[in-house]
């Protein structure tokens, strides 16, 4: 794979990928297919490829430091779930009231080992309702900040000493100064995206502490400096980038995810590649994806 050329490396036909993530001791690389109800994953050594229809939603995974498990956000709530040798879930918090029409969506893990996970209506995104919750070594759950229409991409500064979180719906990503504790400061406005950007979704930070974000309706994943100035451009051969982070021995593949889901039939047929999971070597690396625990 040469240097900025972005390949197609599994023509899974998402219609929602989302949530990447890295596991460097398996050399595995997983996502999921949150609207079809799927995880995938991918030995990038071997090329095997593993899939595991789950029971709802799943909207993210996340490696735990015991290596016990992983933990996932579904659609009602955050749970454990182990892959091996069978499929195994035990919820561990549901925040959402029965029939209140909201799911989570995406989250991070920050360098304390705390989670981080946003959520949305399901359908109206008009509405203002989401939450962006924290997880706790204790299993304890937070609502940190409110207000949100749709909570995408947590990704923390090198230091993790700042977190940023978007609103795709409105287009704005919002830097957070994040205590020791967990402790948020007041919300400032990182970067306010326009016209022809797309909308900020999932998005990862490299080890010089620059933001990378896949941008919804944009067709590119775009690198900013941690003043929110553009400093480079990643087409894709898409629509609707979805998520991206960092993999491979170096931290050097920038793997990328995408969706199916708002293209219509000639949309579909321009962008043939639509759904499918790319890679794209970049001169960077990123960071370890932090565990929770």
């Amino acid at each position: 794979m040469s240097q900025h050329e972005v390949q197609c490396i599994w023509e899974v036909r998402a219609q929602l990928g989302e949530g990447p993530l890295w596991v460097a001791e398996q050399n595995r690389l997983y996502f999921v297919d949150l609207k079809s109800q799927n995880l995938h994953a991918l030995d990038v050594v071997s090329g095997q490829r593993r899939s595991w229809a789950m029971p709802d939603y799943m909207c993210w995974l996340i490696a735990r430091r015991d290596g016990d498990g992983f933990m996932a956000g579904l659609r009602d709530g955050i749970a454990r779930v182990w892959l091996e040798p069978e499929l195994r879930i035990e919820y561990l918090a549901r925040p959402f009231a029965v029939g209140s029409g909201l799911r989570m969506n995406d989250a991070k893990v920050d360098q304390a080992g705390r989670i981080w996970a946003g959520s949305m209506h399901n359908t109206d995104y008009a509405q203002a309702i989401g939450k962006l919750f924290r997880l706790d070594h204790d299993l304890s759950l937070t609502a940190a900040d409110e207000g949100y229409h749709i909570c995408n991409g947590p990704a923390f500064s090198v230091d993790g000493a700042t977190m940023y979180h978007t609103d795709s719906y409105e287009g704005r990503i919002y830097a957070y100064s994040l205590a020791a504790d967990g402790t948020l400061g007041t919300p400032q406005l990182w970067r306010q995206f326009g016209d022809g950007e797309g909308s900020p979704d999932g998005m990862t930070v490299d080890s010089e502490g620059c933001v990378w974000i896949a941008q919804w309706g944009g067709g590119r994943v775009c690198r900013y400096s941690a003043d929110g100035e553009l400093l480079e451009t990643i087409r894709v051969p898409v629509r609707n980038p979805a998520s991206c982070t960092f993999g491979g021995d170096d931290l050097k593949t920038l793997y990328i995810t995408t969706a199916r889901e708002d293209n219509t039939p000639e949309q579909l047929q321009e962008f043939p590649l639509t759904g499918a999971l790319f890679a794209v070597r970049v001169d960077v690396a990123g960071v370890p994806a932090a565990r929770f625990g």
